[in-house]
């Protein structure tokens, strides 16, 4: 007889740990089934395994359910486990790394983190199937779940499941997404309504792209130019290319000219006369740090990898995509595009050891699956949804935000962020289709950081702040 298939149970771990504070708090952590209701012919059949979804849980002890608030994280990729919004700045512990120029040696560390925001609201981390040891379950296949409805719908699961579990639909809930999580946490506030009857109260978008039409560099689309170069201006400024002049004149010269001169010259393109061809490749060269040779022969157009490979050229060396104020070297200094991201190649090694270490050794949870950190095994993602358009999830965000007016946005942008810019936020907020009434729920920090802004310490100790007040604010 063949053996039977192995049906999945949740296996949790609960220990019990301090905050700095003293206040008592407990995590739990590991692996929750995910089941789908399975039909035949009209006949309930039951739940069937689908997934085994990894979470880590804080919840302060004796706090009250009704009033004490509860965030759901996770970070994007797609294929990122949330290991960076946890381990850097949500957490109740945080990877001791330094910092771009002054790294520190492996194994790295971790340290208490006295500003997480576990003070003011319990935590949900939430790793998408694929990533940390989130899996499909035995015998079932993961593609579905790698691509953007597969996706929302099973994070959506679980944020239900686990607020059933515990007794907290009467919490005010917020969600936590960073990069393409910002697509997930403003997709999942109008599914969570829809779909449950659950309303959030804020949603906390760091480093945010709604719309992916305004950073996807494809032939045709000029928006992406203009909304980058405040970015390079910031980059170029940290290395020195702009002088002893306050970053703020910098961004405020560079958002002037990318809100309307520059699309304007890239609109005219050939019908520019040679003196205005002249004076907008000046420009965009002295913002952005480029000779004015380089910006004539890219026909004013500078794609991002791009400029990160040419930026430093003369230094022999490149800059970080996440977060351009870290600089590397490539294995030759003729390349067109760099071989890799100096900034992801500074934090993978820190934020992985500190999370193997941190589950075994001070949460007790064991498991022989490799962590995945950041996969590749999601690719091809499916965006099947969006079919002949770009990805925009901006309209189902205003959908959510005008059937619960109450809800808020916290927008955290990176000025060195060059996967998803400051100025391309803002210029998606700006259109988003609310009525007047609703603008004051939307509020816009911003950090001389990149996209993992939380890696530079001035910039973690204001977001933690920010963020706390933002919960407050309930």
């Amino acid at each position: 007889m063949a053996e039977e298939q192995r049906q999945p149970a949740d296996n949790l771990v609960t220990t019990q740990h301090a905050l700095t504070d003293g206040r008592p708090y407990t995590a739990t952590t590991g692996t929750v089934v995910l089941r789908e209701e399975v039909t035949t012919d009209g006949r309930f059949d039951g739940h069937r395994p689908k997934a085994e979804v990894f979470v880590t849980a804080y919840t302060l002890d004796d706090a009250d359910p009704l009033t004490r608030p509860v965030t759901f994280a996770f970070n994007g990729g797609p294929g990122s486990s949330s290991v960076w919004l946890h381990l850097g700045v949500l957490g109740p512990r945080r990877v001791l790394m330094g910092d771009a120029g002054a790294l520190l040696p492996p194994p790295y560390g971790l340290a208490d983190n006295a500003e997480t925001l576990l003070n003011v609201s319990d935590l949900v981390l939430v790793d998408p199937i694929s990533t940390g040891f989130s899996r499909a379950a035995e015998g079932e296949k993961a593609e579905p779940y790698h691509g953007f409805t597969g996706d929302l719908e099973s994070v959506g699961e679980i944020i239900r499941l686990w607020t059933t579990r515990n007794g907290r639909w009467m919490s005010p809930k917020f969600l936590a997404g960073e990069s393409y999580g910002t697509v997930r946490a403003a997709a999942l506030a109008d599914h969570l309504q829809t779909r449950y009857g659950m309303y959030l109260n804020g949603l906390m978008l760091i480093s945010s792209v709604l719309d992916f039409g305004t950073v996807v560099f494809a032939e045709g689309n000029d928006l992406p130019y203009p909304l980058y170069l405040p970015t390079y201006a910031a980059i170029a400024h940290h290395h020195g290319l702009h002088g002893d002049r306050p970053l703020a004149d910098v961004l405020r010269e560079a958002e002037q000219y990318a809100e309307r001169d520059y699309p304007w010259a890239l609109s005219r393109a050939g019908r520019l006369t040679r003196e205005e061809r002249a004076a907008a490749v000046a420009r965009v060269a002295a913002l952005s740090g480029l000779s004015e040779d380089y910006v004539d022969r890219v026909d004013l157009r500078i794609e991002h990898v791009r400029f990160f490979t040419e930026l430093l050229r003369s230094r022999r060396q490149t800059v970080g995509r996440l977060d351009g104020r870290f600089a590397g070297w490539d294995p030759d200094s003729g390349r067109e595009r760099f071989a890799h991201d100096p900034s992801l190649a500074a934090i993978v090694g820190p934020y992985s050891a500190a999370l193997n270490h941190y589950l075994r050794a001070e949460l007790d949870y064991v498991n022989d699956l490799p962590y995945e950190v950041l996969t590749s095994r999601v690719d091809p993602w499916s965006f099947k949804e969006f079919e002949n358009q770009h990805v925009n999830v901006a309209g189902k965000l205003a959908s959510a935000m005008r059937a619960n007016p109450h809800l808020r946005v916290h927008v955290g942008c990176g000025y060195h962020d060059g996967a998803t810019p400051y100025h391309a936020a803002e210029h998606t907020f700006a259109r988003l289709p609310v009525p007047a009434e609703l603008r004051g729920n939307i509020e816009f920090r911003y950090y001389e950081a990149g996209h993992m802004m939380y890696v530079h310490e001035p910039s973690r100790l204001r977001q933690s702040a920010d963020l706390a007040a933002f919960v407050r604010g309930v």
